[in-house]
């Protein structure tokens, strides 16, 4: 269907003079009709039923261990098992591997990793192989789904317990350094899936165990919790002088993205890098009682909710109508007129085309013309930016101190800042709600981090060194502190390459070399297939990228909030927002509901039964769900990844504005599903009051659902704004306060040198007599030789020496 905001759509014949008065009301009798005939047709093509989506951490543990294989590397599973009884016969006779005593599987458990150690490639690899293999599940012994993972998770407590963890790294430290292998692929002008065997299968080896082992439930053995917690801490700490696990992951992805091991199979790597941040820093549940624990440290009171669970819990709303919405845009100056304002505008709130590493003008820019939705909404945000600066979330005033404000300059005249203890001179019912205002105000653990860095800037002698916590959130942020940058800024590149809505360029980066066969297909059915397996890869990606991004904003926030900051403001500068809206500018219910998998080559089910026939029809069909659980719970971790960037951030809110967010974010708003919602709601609300009266006119619907889903607080104005008095804001100073600030705390916590000014010194002159130092074998040698030349023979002038004191 047409759009119905295109330009004349729907629209009347303006009248000009009292003869063409008839023909004006006939033509808008006609667009009327159109316009309800339209209405019609839209609400029954945005007809989308409510999805019942449960969103947590992760997929269900058979679906994030089938995620590991790509379609290409089922022929895998059979030489791996090929591997395994090779070497199993020629160790233990008569017997299989689930008949064997657990004392005796951990004997040819230790006779595998011996076997590791050979000089031989090939040699090695098989063995690594049956490793994998019994990482696997030994599916080759079991009877169904349920035992393959049964079993996987068993020898994968085994394997860990035998010490296999340790070799499997030193073996993927010798893959990351193979200069030869690396200069190999780089020269190569086709990489497939054989120029990465090695790594993939020390990859899936360490996959395993950590999805396994950090899987907990109720029937686990105290040996398995406890061998739990010492994977976890292997994971959390550096060990063997060696830096944390999820460092040397990162190191990989961004020597990936410099083109320098075009070969590394990055899908497991993200996977891995996501599981094991998950696995040590906690999952969401966890966060929440470290939340908890740190009010109470802080002495803040208890938190009254769980926001996630209180989110869980809502209903999804109808989608607003937007052809209604789209109609009433004739109320809206002409395109022409606003285009004329846009340009001038665009000299204030710049791209910051220096910052942007993607080479684009415009990250929206599409063959297709603009609507007159958005045209209006550009424009009419415009018009009422310079009397809307005013922002409801800026710092210097919250609920009370704005109160107060507002208190004082009615009954005194004159204001106190940001004091809110003076009440002299104010009506006793104003003191009855300044005390019922703080009984009940909000103090966030940001708040109190924020202050007490202030005062150790202010005073860092008076109050001492600062005692950091050696907790798995800090050692991580001190490992990636300096490398932070190109960390994100690599994984944003990769986000890219992975969009649905990216053009294949030849600039780009190539993330489709472990799931590219060495012969690609000759007839339709493989094509068919390829094109789902590399659809699924990259639907893989993005879910990873996006779960590790917003994991590691909570954990580093929870932590300290300039940790968080620092890291968001890094996001930013590599263009993170316009690319999330990039995302999103696309069918996102088809999207959500795409079916890029086929469910009888999936992991485990591949294992237990022979492959059916593949027919065009069983491509096609897919599987039998409603929607993609992961390409759904990517799409609200990249909503929730872009509220946390935006909010209580002017410019950043400025910059969803001039992207023109709104209505590529309303478009959203057609997946039925609440958490995606109300994430949407929140990033409409922020922008709201500059988008203009007649935006607000335009989608009353979306309005109503902003004020019954979102939270509010008590001096919220975000719908409205025209009384605000302008004054100029300065978008980019914003930012740079807060750099100034990140670099403050990073130099003052990180880069303090060991001998520090502030360290106490030793006045008392027998003490540091008394100090024995240890001299070196020759000062003995050459001591008189030295008073001689640096004490006896040089003059001492005594009169210019008291002249200077």
């Amino acid at each position: 269907m047409e759009d119905p905001a295109a330009p004349g759509a729907g629209s009347p014949p303006a009248n000009g003079n009292g003869n063409g008065g008839g023909k004006g009301k006939q033509a808008a009798a006609k667009g009327r009709e159109v316009f309800r005939s339209q209405r019609r047709e839209s609400e029954g093509s945005v007809d989308c039923p409510t999805l019942e989506f449960e969103y947590g951490d992760a997929d269900g543990h058979a679906a994030e261990l089938s995620e590991l294989y790509s379609y290409t590397e089922n022929l895998e599973f059979t030489t791996n098992r090929r591997c395994f009884e090779e070497d199993f016969k020629t160790q233990v006779q008569g017997k299989e591997w689930l008949e064997l005593e657990e004392d005796a599987q951990k004997t040819y458990v230790m006779g595998l990793l011996d076997r590791l150690e050979v000089v031989n490639r090939e040699r090695r690899l098989k063995v690594a192989r049956a490793v994998l293999y019994l990482a696997q599940g030994t599916f080759g012994e079991c009877d169904s789904e349920v035992d393959v993972l049964h079993w996987s998770r068993y020898n994968c407590f085994l394997l860990y317990q035998m010490g296999t963890f340790s070799a499997f790294l030193e073996l993927l430290h010798m893959e990351i350094d193979n200069s030869q292998a690396c200069s190999t692929a780089v020269r190569k002008p086709a990489i497939s899936i054989a120029d990465s065997t090695e790594l993939r299968v020390l990859l899936s080896v360490l996959y395993l165990l950590v999805e396994n082992i950090r899987l907990e439930r109720e029937t686990d053995s105290c040996g398995w919790r406890t061998a739990r917690e010492t994977f976890r801490t292997e994971l959390s700490f550096s060990m063997h002088n060696e830096e944390p696990f999820a460092l040397l992951l990162f190191s990989m992805v961004t020597k990936f993205c410099s083109g320098l091991a075009p070969h590394f199979p990055i899908k497991k790597v993200l996977l891995l890098l996501w599981k094991v941040v998950m696995f040590t820093l906690g999952r969401f549940e966890h966060l929440q009682a470290l939340k908890v624990q740190k009010r109470a440290e802080l002495g803040l009171p208890p938190l009254a909710e769980d926001s996630l669970q209180v989110v869980k819990s809502m209903r999804a709303a109808s989608p607003p109508s937007y052809t209604l919405d789209l109609g009433e845009s004739q109320l809206a100056p002409p395109p022409s007129k606003l285009r004329g304002r846009r340009g001038s505008r665009r000299q204030l709130l710049t791209k910051q085309d220096s910052l942007d590493i993607y080479n684009e003008r415009d990250l929206f820019k599409t063959e297709e013309p603009a609507t007159e939705e958005e045209e209006e909404s550009a424009g009419d945000g415009e018009r009422t930016l310079d009397g809307e600066l005013d922002l409801l979330e800026q710092d210097p005033l919250k609920d009370i101190e704005h109160f107060l404000e507002l208190s004082r300059n009615k009954f005194i005249g004159f204001t106190l800042g940001q004091d809110t203890d003076t009440l002299v001179g104010l009506p006793r019912p104003i003191h009855e709600s300044v005390k019922t205002l703080k009984q009940h105000k909000y103090i966030s653990i940001a708040d109190v981090q924020i202050k007490n860095e202030e005062e150790l800037e202010k005073c860092p002698m008076s109050l001492g060194e600062e005692v950091v916590p050696e907790t798995p959130c800090e050692i991580l942020y001190q490992g990636m502190l300096y490398s932070l940058p190109q960390y994100m800024i690599a994984l944003l590149k990769i986000l890219l390459a992975a969009a649905p809505t990216s053009k294949a360029k030849t600039d780009s980066i190539n993330i489709l070399a472990d799931v590219l066969p060495e012969e690609m297909p000759v007839t339709v059915l493989q094509s068919m297939k390829l094109g789902i397996d590399v659809n699924r890869h990259k639907e893989i990606i993005v879910k990873s990228i996006s779960a590790l991004l917003l994991l590691l904003l909570k954990h580093f926030k929870l932590n300290h909030i300039y940790q968080f900051e620092y890291v968001s403001q890094h996001l930013v500068f590599a263009n993170c927002i316009p690319l999330i809206l990039k995302f999103f500018n696309q069918n996102i219910l088809s999207y959500i509901t795409a079916k890029n998998s086929i469910s009888v080559l999936d992991y485990p089910c591949c294992t237990i039964q022979d492959l059916p026939e593949l027919t065009t029809e069983s491509l096609e069909a897919g599987d039998n769900n409603q929607f993609c659980w992961r390409n759904l719970f990517s799409c609200i971790n990249l909503l929730r990844l872009l509220n946390k960037l935006t909010k209580w951030k002017h410019s950043r809110t400025m910059m969803l504005v001039v992207f023109k967010s709104a209505p590529i974010l309303k478009r959203a708003l057609k997946v039925k599903q609440a958490m995606l919602q109300l994430y949407v709601l929140k990033l409409l609300k922020i922008q709201t009051k500059y988008l203009g009266r007649q935006w607000r006119k335009s989608n009353m619907k979306t309005m109503s659902a902003i004020y019954q889903k979102v939270r509010h607080r008590m001096n919220d104005d975000w719908a409205y704004g025209n009384d605000i008095d302008a004054r100029p804001w300065d978008f980019q100073a914003e930012e740079c306060t807060l750099r100034a600030n990140i670099e403050a705390f990073n130099s003052r916590r990180y880069d303090r040198p060991q001998d520090s000014e502030f360290s106490p010194v030793d006045n008392c002159l027998q003490s540091v007599l008394g100090q024995r130092l240890d001299l070196p074998e020759d000062f003995h040698c050459s001591y008189e030789i030295w008073l001689e030349r640096e004490v006896f023979s040089q003059p001492i002038c005594w009169e210019e020496l008291l002249q200077n004191h």
